[in-house]
């Protein structure tokens, strides 16, 4: 054993550095060299997307695992529900029970059959029972919007080995297209590579909109979707923009309705004096306007001073009408606009008070003078805030619980409203489409009348792609 030691103790002081050498070397080769050649010789067809926002491989883009997967319904243009992986489903004891069949041979991307039990949507107090070809969820109480909730893609979280590297985790979807490859940054994405048979789709993701803008001037990227503001490179003569209105997101100013100033009649007089779109991108409540729920003709707050100094007659304010508006950098200039016309209206609305004989206590004249200080972040606290001007998801379903009810804590705006209350509980336990519908838009009357946010309009975002 010693003699052993010795002869290589001496060989790895005559030959050590080569056999480093040699080493590093082929590391090296086989983990830049040869990657990039099998780049450079790949036939597919290849696609680089700017993504702005932070993500993670659990928490994957829309864009990204609508590619990878579909679920087991679909949601249709209108806001309905039609299966996809399902057959079928049934709804069993009153709405608190689903069963869904499954169609046969159904298979993940990675060619294993997929079994009822890997599929997953973790959803909140629901216990899921498997058969060979059913999935059946027990839910708490009857909730008839469950059938959207499954729309959502399946993915399952495999491992993926990397050479010299400890197995990282990999999602797997339904379809024709794989992720192959991505890259994080303290756990954020910074790259993700999805490969069909003939196509690759490079996404690449940026925190604003002005990192993604520089990166599309680099030739980083060649796509850039869904920028909210206005860029030079809309301009370019090598570009194309198309404009894209998303009927599903809307941007409104909500109340805090904790703040003693947002008494109802301050709601109104300030949805009376804000500026709206007259066109197709008008927004007028919560339920996005294609909704088979989608209530036409509601109280929509057209731009009328006279109507708002009626109103703020009607009750004059007791304290100064003193606010503070927070938004993101994204609706900044929104936010500018707003502060004008209502610090302008302010100032109309104290000339009409020292003149008006309904008002005898003229002191109260100067409450009406509007002030507004802006407050922009990057990402606005929801916890802590008078006025908030943000973008908002309108769902699939018409539900609006999570962002009205009382009882939840996703009601960030503290709304309080019984009647509001009841039609919502009432439009989960209802089934049949045409009653839903008579619920939700008596919903949409009353939420209008006591406004706890000014809805604008829906968002309209830009794809900017090089030629």
């Amino acid at each position: 054993m010693r003699k052993a030691y010795w002869y290589l103790s001496a060989y790895i002081r005559k030959r050590g550095l080569m056999v480093v050498a040699s080493l590093a070397i082929a590391i090296g080769f086989f983990s830049f060299v040869v990657p990039t050649i099998a780049t450079r010789l790949e036939k597919r067809e290849q696609f680089y997307i700017g993504i702005i926002g932070q993500y993670t491989i659990y928490s994957l883009p829309d864009i990204v695992t609508d590619q990878l997967s579909v679920g087991l319904t679909a949601i249709t243009g209108n806001g309905g529900v039609v299966p996809v992986l399902a057959k079928r489903w049934a709804v069993e004891q009153g709405g608190k029970t689903y069963r869904f069949v499954l169609k046969d041979d159904l298979k993940w991307s990675d060619g294993s059959k997929i079994k009822p039990e890997e599929i997953q949507f973790n959803l909140k107090d629901t216990t899921v029972a498997t058969t060979a070809n059913d999935l059946i969820f027990q839910l708490p109480a009857e909730f008839s919007p469950f059938p959207s909730l499954v729309a959502k893609p399946l993915l399952k979280m495999s491992e993926q080995k990397v050479p010299f590297a400890r197995n990282r985790p990999l999602p797997v979807g339904i379809g024709s297209y794989r992720i192959s490859d991505y890259h994080t940054h303290n756990n954020q994405l910074k790259e993700l590579v999805i490969d069909s048979e003939k196509e690759r789709y490079i996404y690449r993701f940026y925190q604003t909109e002005e990192d993604a803008e520089t990166a599309f001037k680099q030739g980083k990227i060649d796509l850039l979707l869904d920028l909210v503001r206005k860029h030079e490179i809309y301009e370019w003569p090598t570009t194309t923009t198309t404009k894209r209105l998303n009927d599903n997101q809307y941007v409104a100013l909500f109340f805090n309705m904790q703040d003693p100033l947002m008494a109802k009649n301050t709601r109104q007089v300030l949805s009376y004096i804000t500026s709206k779109p007259s066109d197709a991108s008008r927004a007028i409540g919560p339920i996005s306007s294609n909704s088979w729920a989608y209530l036409s003709g509601g109280k929509d707050y057209e731009k009328d001073w006279d109507r708002a100094v009626e109103r703020l007659f009607d009750d004059a304010p007791q304290l100064p009408l003193i606010f503070t508006l927070t938004t993101t950098q994204t609706f900044a200039e929104r936010a500018e606009s707003i502060k004008t016309e209502w610090e302008e209206f302010g100032v109309y609305a104290e000339e009409q008070c020292a003149s008006a004989k309904a008002i005898e206590n003229k002191d109260l004249c100067a409450n009406m003078r509007i002030k507004v200080t802006l407050k922009i972040s990057n990402f606005p606290d929801t916890n802590d805030f008078q006025l908030l001007l943000i973008g908002q998801e309108s769902p699939p379903d018409p539900d609006q619980y999570h962002l009205w009810h009382s009882d939840q804590n996703t009601n960030f705006t503290h709304y309080k409203n019984t009647r509001i209350d009841n039609l919502l509980e009432k439009g989960r336990q209802t089934f049949e489409e045409s009653e839903r519908k008579q619920i939700y838009q008596e919903f949409q009357q009353f939420i209008l009348e006591d406004p706890p946010a000014i809805f604008l309009e829906h968002l309209l975002t830009y794809d900017v792609s090089r030629k």
